[in-house]
């Protein structure tokens, strides 16, 4: 092989590995469905500081008792570090109030938990924690 050849070889190489993690993100709109908006009230059951979004695990009781457990997809984070979040601003067993948008898909993740993007989370006392989605250019209904 030439040189110059194995220098377009490398630099195709490169090229492809700073772009792969672009190809491989998803946009809200493939993923959510900016019609179908949730409002859930829980507890938190954990929350996931994982790029490339963070996730917030939500557990929330119906009339009979039986508990569902809820994962809000949000930012980054680091968006949220930007808006003053950290990993450690709720804690488990806390209350809250979670409006999002549903998965296209209905389907559960994994563990079984309803799939679902976060819009706002608000504690008991009203204070909001959280504004902001991977839905950037959705309006909040």
């Amino acid at each position: 092989m030439t040189f110059r050849f194995r220098v377009t070889l490398a630099s195709g190489f490169a090229l492809f590995g700073a772009v792969a993690p672009i190809l491989a993100h998803h946009s809200f709109a493939a993923e959510y469905d900016s019609t179908k908006t949730v409002t859930v009230k829980g507890t938190i059951n954990k929350l996931s500081w994982v790029n490339p979004h963070a996730y917030v695990f939500v557990d929330v009781k119906d009339a009979s008792g039986k508990v569902t457990t809820w994962a809000f997809e949000s930012l980054s984070p680091n968006a949220l570090s930007r808006q003053g979040w950290n990993r450690n601003s709720l804690k488990q067993g806390e209350e809250v109030t979670v409006d999002g948008y549903m998965a296209k898909d209905g389907k559960p993740l994994a563990d079984g938990s309803i799939h679902a993007n976060s819009r706002a989370i608000t504690r008991a006392d009203g204070r909001k924690v959280f504004v902001g989605s991977s839905a950037d250019d959705v309006t909040y209904k």
